[in-house]
């Protein structure tokens, strides 16, 4: 159990879990959760973590599938902030409380601002880390933003 499970379990939400071997020289782990589980990979999300530029600037998640780019232009949009910059991977493991290639959307250590890719509504259901690498959990794009207190927005890039 992760806490994200945890988490979708107290919540009482419908979800599943899938587990699969995690290979450590992966080039991306969101694309090798969609190949190894066979899966869409329009419908796995991958969760990145991202700041102001300004230094001490508070943390924001923002989730896109994992065969396109974020948009740090249109996620600084939605944000109501001036411009955006990738997370360092050591400060996304700190505040979020899980490993980079693990880190989920879901309780995390500190509730952050979550944008959610608007094309997940597209789905009955998406797939997310569920906390640690090679596992993933399968959920309702609404429970995920009420779970994570996410909006929807357009924030991928092609």
């Amino acid at each position: 159990m992760t806490p994200a499970i945890d988490l979708a379990n107290k919540a009482k939400i419908s979800f599943s879990v899938h587990e699969y071997h995690h290979d450590k020289n992966a080039a991306s782990y969101g694309e090798e959760a969609a190949s190894a589980l066979g899966l869409n990979p329009q419908q796995v999300f991958k969760t990145l973590l991202v700041s102001s530029d300004e230094k001490g600037a508070p943390l924001a998640v923002a989730l896109v599938p994992v065969n396109h780019h974020l948009s740090l232009k249109a996620a600084a949009k939605a944000l109501k902030q001036k411009k955006l910059v990738m997370a360092d991977p050591q400060l996304a493991q700190k505040s979020s409380g899980y490993l980079v290639g693990g880190i989920s959307p879901l309780a995390q250590k500190k509730q952050l601002p979550t944008l959610i890719d608007s094309s997940a509504k597209d789905f009955a259901e998406i797939y997310v880390s569920a906390g640690r690498r090679g596992l993933e959990i399968c959920l309702a794009p609404e429970a995920l933003a009420a779970l994570c207190r996410g909006s929807f927005a357009e924030i991928k890039s092609e």
